[in-house]
């Protein structure tokens, strides 16, 4: 069975910012009801996600976690294996509690900022923003786009 993990925090205060992308594509993903396939929503915070992870005891071959990437401009997604952004604490508790990177990555492009705005605002902060109303229109197709790449990988 391939397991899909969405990343985000819990809470509707945070349902709409940006590090709330893998939530937003498991939703979405819940409304395709995959035969084989099993959702996760880690009820924990971010930076407690690998917990509930490693519960579930996941072939590591079958495992995908959709997470937001600044590394990658809004608009945009990578599918890889082993590999995600640079810095990223929801992974980072995955890669500790499973001992390895070596699963598939659903990276989701959440990075909208300006250059001259890269150094104002953290990534800390940026990720924990809201995003703006022209923004939910790129990443709602960017999210059907994960969805159809998503099941050919599945």
């Amino acid at each position: 069975m391939k397991l899909i993990v969405g990343l985000g925090n819990p809470g509707q205060k945070y349902k709409n910012n940006r590090h709330n992308v893998g939530f937003m594509v498991v939703d979405r993903l819940m409304e395709e009801k995959l035969p084989g396939i099993k959702l996760l929503k880690p009820d924990s915070f971010m930076n407690r996600s690998g917990v509930a992870v490693k519960r579930e005891e996941p072939n590591l071959r079958f495992l995908y976690v959709v997470h937001d990437d600044l590394d990658i401009e809004l608009g945009k997604f990578k599918i890889s294996f082993g590999k995600g952004p640079k810095v990223h604490n929801g992974l980072k508790s995955i890669y500790e509690q499973m001992g390895t990177k070596d699963f598939w990555h659903v990276r989701v492009g959440i990075d909208n900022r300006a250059v001259s705005q890269r150094h104002s605002v953290t990534g800390e902060e940026y990720v924990l923003q809201n995003f703006r109303p022209e923004e939910r229109e790129i990443i709602k197709k960017v999210i059907d786009k994960v969805v159809v790449e998503v099941k050919k990988e599945v």
